[in-house]
């Protein structure tokens, strides 16, 4: 890795010292060539070493945080303003709400300052942060407050009344705080909470080991499991990682447009750029809309852009000759499969490549393509430092390049450090999710001669036609090249010869939208048998206006599965 890229030594001293730093408080234990300190807090380690390194006039003045709304409110946060105002939070959550270390706290809240102020005032008193999407109905937040026997519930005025409907239900649920300018009955206001405390706060001692976050999965099979990530997992990871998929420096600025329940909001818009010592921008963004995303990457110096495939699907659809970027540089995509199509035309509109990562809830980021690496389109890069990710059989057997098999991480004997710690309270899906030597993703893949990995569907989403084994998405790669489609979703359907064939649901571009749709249906059988091995060809084609999706903006194939199949 250091030889794609010279480093930028001033950084990566500070880096190394952070580290050091860490090592040389506390007792360390080896972890294969891992040196793992016993106890970390990634506030007292990490945030407050940066507000020291501010202050002493080392680090450069760009703020630790900005925050914009589009409607002309701004927030700007050094290090050490994060630090002050964090503080007074944890006095809050504690003093006021009686909250102590291992406690659970759910955090519903869109891309506001104060989700970032709790996200770090929990880190500091040692309070576990389950954080969720903004889009839950009151059935979601129900289930969620239950499983998590959470105690109290931070939230704003839009989901406060779903809160109230379903609260009476949860037994654990003490304590309610509203994100709001007024005041609701029987709710304290998060701002009255911490404004008048002290800001002297002592951080709590915490092991490497110790729950920090737990994360919902997007639920695109089954319920919504519990991911527990530790203090190691999220905030010591990237510290032993360094450059591997941000490579970033305290001059820089990343924009993620993530949902704040999102890992990808943890990793991209708070862990791994503030151990760089970099800026974390956010806008509010009340809906993902492209005339705002593209206005905000001309009008500030975003260096780097991390988005859903759904993002850059839809900025590709503008005349980009119009925009400007001020300072983009590096564009990153992940969540599920970036079709070699868009990046093409991002490619040939901006001049920039976009650089796919891939990871789960479990995992973080597992590959990635770096900078400086050769992009092969179609692939989401090499394993990242920390993990050996390997393409294996039903037996745990490593498969040779180019054989389809499962994606895999080796978790034993050693346990990366960056894997989750368990499914909370469900021991038996987390035995299920280690098969040998290795934690199965349920993802389908193979490894080239070079070790890029391609991705080729959900375990369950693979279609069997025929005896034929299909991965949906190399289908809708063939389909989304056609100018007549927007965006697709690639699925099994029963047939009484082949067992099952290849179905498409399809969502129009604007202006194929009064075609005739069974021409353009057998045009867009053949375009699919001339892009890709005939076999794979949807047999079946339904337009529809939009696709089902998870509040993360992957497709719920599972769902239109179900409903082709009558389940």
């Amino acid at each position: 890795l250091w030889t794609l890229k010279p480093p930028n030594r001033t950084f990566h001293g500070h880096a190394r010292l952070l580290a050091s730093d860490v090592h040389s408080q506390y007792e360390s234990v080896r972890r294969g060539k891992q040196e793992i300190p016993k106890y970390f807090n990634f506030a007292s380690d990490v945030l407050d070493k940066w507000s020291e390194i501010e202050k002493a006039g080392k680090r450069p003045s760009n703020p630790a945080f900005w925050w914009i709304n589009g409607k002309g409110e701004e927030v700007k946060w050094s290090f050490e303003e994060l630090g002050f105002l964090s503080r007074k939070v944890a006095n809050g959550l504690t003093k006021v709400c009686g909250l102590q270390k291992g406690d659970r706290i759910f955090v519903i809240l869109p891309r506001v300052p104060e989700w970032w102020l709790v996200k770090v005032a929990c880190i500091r008193a040692g309070i576990v942060l389950i954080p969720g999407v903004s889009q839950l109905s009151a059935k979601d937040i129900l289930y969620r407050l239950q499983a998590s026997k959470a105690t109290c519930i931070i939230t704003d005025d839009t989901l406060a009344p779903a809160v109230d409907s379903v609260a009476s239900e949860c037994q654990f649920l003490k304590t309610k705080l509203i994100v709001s300018k007024g005041s609701r009955r029987g709710w304290l206001n998060f701002t009255d909470l911490y404004k008048n405390q002290s800001a002297d706060h002592s951080c709590v001692k915490t092991r490497i080991q110790d729950s920090l976050s737990i994360f919902f999965t997007s639920g695109t099979t089954g319920s919504p499991k519990m991911t527990e990530h530790s203090q190691g997992s999220l905030g010591f990871r990237p510290l032993l990682n360094e450059r591997y998929w941000l490579d970033l420096t305290p001059s820089d600025m990343i924009w993620s447009t993530a949902d704040t329940g999102w890992i990808l909001t943890s990793l991209a818009s708070v862990f791994d750029p503030w151990v760089f010592g970099s800026c974390i921008f956010i806008h509010k963004l009340q809906q993902i809309e492209s005339v705002t995303i593209l206005n905000t990457l001309c009008r500030f110096p975003i260096g780097t852009l991390v988005g859903a495939p759904t993002l850059f699907r839809m900025l590709v659809q503008n005349d980009l000759s119009n925009y400007k970027f001020m300072n983009l540089k590096h564009c990153i995509s992940g969540g599920e499969p970036l079709n070699p199509e868009v990046m093409e035309q991002w490619k040939r509109k901006t001049g920039l490549d976009i650089h796919e990562v891939y990871g789960q809830t479990e995992t973080g980021v597992i590959c990635s393509v770096f900078k400086g690496m050769k992009i092969k389109p179609g692939s989401m890069g090499k394993a990242a430092p920390l993990y050996d990710v390997q393409i294996i059989d039903k037996n745990a057997n490593i498969l040779p390049p180019g054989q389809q098999g499962e994606i895999a991480v080796r978790s034993k004997p050693i346990r990366p450090l960056g894997l989750f710690s368990e499914y909370v309270d469900n021991p038996k899906k987390t035995a299920e999710s280690e098969r040998g030597d290795f934690y199965v993703t349920g993802d389908r893949g193979t490894m080239d001669e070079d070790g890029y990995f391609q991705f080729i569907g959900r375990d369950d989403d693979i279609i069997i036609s025929s005896g034929y084994r299909i991965g949906p998405f190399e289908v809708e790669s063939a389909l989304i090249e056609h100018p007549a489609v927007a965006e697709t979703a690639v699925v099994s359907s029963p047939d009484p010869l082949r067992g099952e064939v290849v179905k498409a649901f399809v969502v129009l571009s604007p202006t194929f939208s009064s075609s005739d749709l069974e021409s353009l249906t057998c045009d867009l059988q053949e375009h699919v048998k001339k892009t890709t091995a005939p076999y794979k060809y949807p047999r079946k084609v339904e337009f529809v206006q939009e696709l089902p999706k998870t509040v993360t903006g992957k497709i719920k194939r599972n769902e239109l599965r179900n409903k082709e199949w009558g389940r």
